[in-house]
């Protein structure tokens, strides 16, 4: 007979003697289970006691993560965690280096659990460690030189538990003294520093600065571009991922006003080239959060970009018309007429015939193509870019389309604000960087007008695909929908300079896009006819069948997740997979990321496959509904699911991509004997289909199949050629 669902058996440690094996009853407090503990091994005021899981984590058993318990699991009796705090607290102030030093250490790691953290922090322990990193360390500056290393270790464990304890998000950042942040930023400006409180001291200045508008102001005041850009030239990666970070995050906060203001410090301090060649082109592979890190740098940078793009021109403005005229003087070779020369009628009528030649829409007043926003100013600001740093290939788009007459011309003014909106669209300027996204592309850090060299490539795109699809006006939108295509075919292939991608732009011509469209067509085509339909028809079960079988295998496989987190560069994870009798969910928690597979022994926890109501999605996950969830994006909405069992017990999941959140809900889904809907589903099925289809149906390559079965023929006159072979 099994034993009762709230009976779980363990083994408890204490120190200096035997573990005991018990049966822990979940219906009884806590206090009572601890107070059996301490009896069993003659332990009096056991309030001073407490239960830890006995790994790495040594996380204290709580009422509300008892149910965490499960069979086998293996406990720490230890001193609770008020006592702990109580002590550490002490400790901590401590005469002896030696002690201080082991107590911080003790200290760094007890902070990670919440329970601890809550405890210290109601004993004042945060205001103990910013009084110790704005004068206490003091004391030991003196012994710096002849004890650098222990000085460090000192600095860095009273750092790493102050920003453990932070990053609980039990105190506010606002709290913090002017002398705190200073002596912090103290340590980023100083030439040599030890790497760990480097690290710490950056992490820091990021959650400040990420967390209060006040801080930030502080901050800025202490931190400037020139300090932070030497740690960029190191070789360590973390340190440049920081740094990067903490650049990000002033980029991001600062007020609209200044953020030009700051890109021109960047350009200055000539931030992209120093990243281009420590970074990108540097001797370590970029990992994922440094990858993040760029690419949140390469969308601040866009996003400067939408002023411009979000400004309509005022036809009355002078200065501004002057740019149309620049424009028609570098494309003509024609100087600005004085006013006395000839009738204002012929003027007119000249400037008419020369904007129609540009490709304007409004041939009277150009001006008035640029009051659609987006792309607004910005596209002008791209054709003058384009007219006076590549000015023989604007003058030759210019002139051999006002040339034509045979209405194959490219209209070069409403080409470029149409582009100049398509590009917009692309790098999705405007848009906030996304929590989880990695997508940054090497060449935009090759030059420090990138959008605008990107722009000159992408024209000239357009003219030559225009002249490809020998194009009329009436194509247009066809056109644009080609050189999109072109220019995201080629941006995929992730080109490492704008010469490299204007390479591949060139071996994307629209014949190129042509025979890759038709392949893909042959592809998925789908075949119309009844006997056709009745075919797919019945080999799809036999496709779903297998599609099932691949997801419940990659199930047993198992996947690595990663734990909710506010701080991404502290990750946590845990590990979940099938039992190959699909009966069972085995998962655990893991110290980092797994290389090879995963030991089944370390998956103690288990969920039977039978106790599983449902499989819940997207927004309606109870961890996206908690309070640190309301600060996720969409990409982490979509990544999320939780299955439901017992009564409103909840096992929640953050898949690591979208491939693997398709598989894990197709195949949770499947063992619920519920539809498998996932787009990765239905693009299996279309692809696994197709080329089912194609296996059987290739003798009848060449041959069209009928809408109707032919006519049975006449019977006929004579069975001679029947041969009986009895």
């Amino acid at each position: 007979m099994p034993p009762p669902a709230d009976i779980v058996k363990v083994a408890i440690e204490w120190p200096g003697a035997f573990p005991k094996l018990m049966e822990i009853d979940q219906k009884k407090p806590l206090s009572a289970i601890i107070k059996e503990v301490c009896e069993g091994w003659s332990l009096g005021n056991h309030e001073n006691f407490a239960l830890q899981i006995a790994d790495a984590t040594n996380f204290y058993i709580t009422e509300k993560n008892r149910n965490d318990i499960k069979n086998g699991s293996i406990l720490r009796l230890t001193t609770s965690p008020y006592q702990t705090a109580v002590q550490l607290h002490e400790r901590i102030q401590s005469s002896s280096m030696d002690a201080k030093l082991e107590s911080l250490k003790d200290l760094a790691n007890a902070s990670r659990d919440i329970t601890f953290a809550q405890e210290f922090i109601n004993l004042d322990g945060i205001s103990l460690l910013t009084q110790m990193v704005e004068s206490g360390t003091e004391r030991y500056q003196k012994l710096q030189k002849i004890m650098k290393p222990c000085f460090g270790d000192l600095l860095s464990f009273t750092l790493t538990a102050f920003v453990e304890l932070m990053d609980h998000g039990i105190v506010s950042w606002d709290t913090f003294s002017v002398a705190f942040i200073k002596k912090i930023a103290s340590y980023v400006n100083k030439s040599a520093m030890d790497t760990a409180v480097l690290q710490r001291s950056l992490a820091i200045l990021e959650s400040m600065v990420l967390n209060s508008q006040d801080l930030y102001h502080k901050v800025a005041q202490e931190i400037t571009i020139g300090q932070l850009i030497p740690h960029l030239q190191g070789t360590d990666q973390d340190i440049q991922t920081y740094t990067i970070a903490v650049i990000n995050a002033l980029f991001l906060k600062a007020p609209e006003e200044k953020r030009q203001e700051m890109a021109h410090i960047l350009a200055q301090k000539q931030l992209r080239s120093i990243i281009l060649s420590n970074v990108i082109r540097g001797p370590t592979p970029i990992n994922d959060e440094m990858a993040h890190q760029l690419y949140v740098l390469q969308v601040l940078t866009f996003n400067l970009l939408e002023d411009r793009m979000m400004t309509k021109m005022d036809p009355q403005d002078q200065a501004q018309r002057d740019i149309i005229f620049e424009l028609r003087r570098i494309a003509f070779d024609v100087e600005c007429e004085p006013n006395n020369s000839g009738s204002i009628e012929k003027r007119k009528s000249m400037y008419t015939r020369d904007y129609k030649k540009l490709g304007f829409i409004n041939h009277v007043n150009p001006a008035v193509d640029f009051t659609q926003i987006p792309p607004g100013m910005l596209a002008l600001d791209n054709m003058l870019y384009f007219a006076r740093h590549h000015q023989d290939a604007y003058i030759r788009i210019v002139l051999e389309n006002s040339s034509r007459e045979d209405k194959h011309e490219c209209p070069f003014g409403r080409s470029s604000i149409e582009l100049t909106k398509m590009l917009c669209e692309i790098l999705k300027v405007g848009e906030l960087p996304s929590e989880n996204c990695h997508d940054f592309h090497p060449m935009f850090f090759t030059h420090d007008r990138s959008f605008e060299e990107f722009f000159c490539i992408c024209i000239q795109l357009l003219n030559k695909t225009w002249k490809e699809m020998r194009a009329t006006s009436e194509d247009f939108n066809k056109v644009m929908q080609v050189v999109r295509e072109q220019i995201m075919r080629a941006l995929t292939l992730k080109p490492n300079s704008l010469d490299q991608f204007k390479s591949r732009l060139q071996n994307l011509s629209y014949t190129e896009i042509l025979k890759i469209r038709q392949s893909e067509r042959m592809n998925q085509e789908d075949f119309q006819s009844r006997p056709i339909l009745e075919l797919r028809e019945k080999i799809q079960p036999e496709i779903m069948e297998l599609i099932k079988q691949q997801r419940l295998n990659r199930l047993c496989e198992g996947t690595c997740f990663r734990k909710i987190s506010s701080r991404r560069r502290q990750d946590k994870f845990w590990y979940c997979r099938l039992s190959p009798n699909h009966k069972v969910l085995h998962y655990g928690d893991l110290e980092e990321s797994p290389q090879g597979e995963v030991p089944h022994d370390s998956l103690q926890d288990k969920l039977p496959v039978a106790d599983i109501k449902a499989v819940i999605t997207g927004k309606d996950c109870p961890h996206m509904k908690e309070k640190g969830a309301l600060k996720q994006n969409k990409e982490v909405l979509e990544l999320a699911f939780s299955v439901l069992y017992e009564s409103d017990e909840y096992l929640n999941f953050i898949a690591p991509d979208k491939h693997e959140y398709c598989v894990w809900t197709d195949g949770l889904n499947a063992l619920l004997g519920k539809e498998m809907t996932s787009d990765y589903t239905k693009s299996d099925m279309d692809t696994l289909l197709s080329m089912e289809m194609k296996l059987r149906l290739l003798d009848l390559e060449n041959i069209q199949i009928p809408e109707a079965p032919p006519p049975i023929p006449k019977e006929p006159s004579n069975y001679d050629f029947v041969y009986d072979c009895n």
